[in-house]
């Protein structure tokens, strides 16, 4: 464990040293929000797609997929596969609505092609979800793991983790969170891959990989299906075609699409065409996620592991089958999707916070220098608020597919208000509200009334509903002056983009083939 801790705590000086170090050489951050909140929007498409994807690569994956690879299978990795395909759909339609439009914040968006009612409505929702939901979880879930693996009490390793990415992404902003997620996201992938090696090969009296891989089909075949019937204990959760052709879609959609969290990264981009490289970059990169994060999980289910709780499956894999020193390297991928992570959704708070709350309606002649204030102490608020929170999610048994259920009260409204807003002219505030509000009292009543309906199915009919809202409350003699207009020739893309989506979805069919 000498050599494990030693790689660990010069990862963790790396990463904040690194950050530190960017955050000083940023001047432009220390007086200019858009520095700050944006990077100056002038991030290449590298470091687009790698802090896209150190963002979304959490605990929720390394430790909720993992555990939810241990109880459900292989079919959970198509929250990751079809992700690929929904970020080539967003750089193309989504992206370059955005850009023209100069949006800082999803709630600007909305203000600006709705009203300041349904921005204040969403920023208020968005600001809820970010910190008592998705912050709060990332801590519980790296803490879970750190006390598994190492021994430490939860609550220490929820402040650890939550003073490791707050020294430097507080001070330094996006590019300091950007910057630092390049080498996260290199650690994380390599740390990764060494873990799912190892475990595989764990399976085999040869050592063997692929030995390893042929007995993990052999020893748990029914953990190799895409597509779930009826009659499988995960239906509920991935209920057969849903996952391709259903609600998945508007949780995929949402999240790569409409959410703060992740769409920044895009927003502070030098042209749309470095943007959409960027994203494209990340969908190559999704198509792995399974490989470090799904597989571990189904190789703990062969080997029968011990545990109390399918969430425990990664940590066990690193406490009992990684030898020393690798543990560490494997240990630190894990502490790299954790804090990137952390740092960008905290960046993301304070961004909606201070632009669409504080410098809408507390001051707005607020400075640059102020607004940048503001946006610091707004993330360290949210992240004091999570720390006392995360350790009361112990409780949790699937915690990947919590997070998942819980948003999907929402999303499917957002997402009916943002596709209406660009492609709908006769959408009216009055629908998007409605939208906003009949997204959770629809599910709501659909969880009561209909328990027996898998909450994935729920969400396309809840998204469904919130779509025939705003089309029955569209208003030709209504229609915003601000509504979207644009020429065809915004949504061309490059040469490179369009090989490789070909590329990409070329190999989605190859595996969706192998195991459907």
């Amino acid at each position: 464990m000498n050599y494990d801790l030693i790689i660990v705590l010069c990862y963790c000086v790396l990463i904040v040293g690194v950050g530190i170090w960017i955050s000083r050489r940023n001047s432009a951050g220390e007086r200019d929000a858009n520095g700050y909140f944006l990077a100056g929007r002038g991030l290449a498409w590298w470091a687009i797609g790698s802090s896209i994807i150190a963002s979304n690569i959490s605990a929720e994956q390394f430790v909720g997929m993992s555990g939810s690879g241990f109880s459900i299978g292989l079919g959970i990795a198509t929250y990751e596969w079809i992700a690929a395909l929904g970020l080539l759909i967003v750089a193309k339609w989504f992206i370059p609505i955005f850009l023209k439009r100069g949006i800082v914040t999803m709630p600007q968006f909305l203000e600006e092609r709705y009203d300041r009612r349904v921005k204040t409505v969403m920023a208020v929702f968005w600001l809820a979800v970010f910190v008592f939901v998705n912050l709060t979880s990332i801590l519980y879930l790296g803490a879970l793991t750190i006390q598994q693996v190492m021994g430490l009490p939860l609550l220490w390793g929820v402040v650890l983790l939550a003073l490791m990415a707050g020294v430097y992404s507080i001070y330094g902003g996006l590019k300091a969170v950007a910057m630092t997620d390049v080498i996260q996201v290199v650690v994380l992938v390599v740390g990764g891959i060494v873990t799912t090696v190892l475990a595989v090969s764990a399976l085999s009296d040869t050592g063997s990989v692929v030995d390893g891989f042929n007995q993990l089909c052999t020893r748990v075949p029914e953990k190799f299906h895409l597509i779930l019937d009826r009659s499988n204990p995960g239906y509920m959760d991935l209920p057969g075609l849903s996952v391709i052709i259903g609600g998945l879609w508007v949780s995929n959609l949402y999240y790569w699409g409409c959410n703060q969290y992740i769409i920044q990264r895009a927003l502070a981009a030098k042209s749309i065409g470095e943007a959409q490289k960027g994203m494209a970059f990340a969908a190559y990169i999704k198509l792995l996620v399974p490989l470090l994060v799904v597989i571990p999980g189904i190789a703990a289910a062969a080997m029968d592991a011990p545990l109390s709780k399918p969430d425990e499956a990664y940590p066990w894999l690193l406490a009992n089958i990684l030898p020393s020193g690798v543990r560490g390297l494997a240990f630190a991928a894990l502490i790299a999707a954790i804090v990137s992570s952390l740092a960008s959704m905290m960046n993301s708070i304070s961004t909606i916070f201070t632009m669409d709350i504080y410098h809408s309606y507390i001051h707005r002649d607020a400075s640059e220098r102020q607004l940048v204030h503001i946006g610091r102490w707004a993330s360290s608020i949210a992240l004091f608020v999570a720390v006392v929170i995360a350790p009361m999610l112990t409780g949790l048994d699937q915690a990947f597919q919590y997070i998942q259920e819980f948003t999907g009260f929402v999303s499917p409204g957002a997402l009916a208000i943002f596709l209406a807003g660009f492609f709908y002219p006769r959408a009216t505030s009055r629908g998007a509200l409605l939208a906003a509000v009949g997204s959770f009292v629809f599910s709501v009543l659909m969880k009561a009334g209909c328990p027996s309906l898998p909450w994935m199915d729920r969400m396309g009919i809840v998204f469904l509903l919130c779509c025939a809202v705003m089309v029955v409350t569209g208003s030709k003699s209504e229609a915003q002056c601000n509504a979207c207009t644009y020429e065809r020739s915004l949504f061309a893309t490059s040469r490179w983009f369009n090989i490789s989506a070909v590329i990409i979805m070329a190999i989605l069919v190859g595996i969706y083939w192998l195991w459907w």
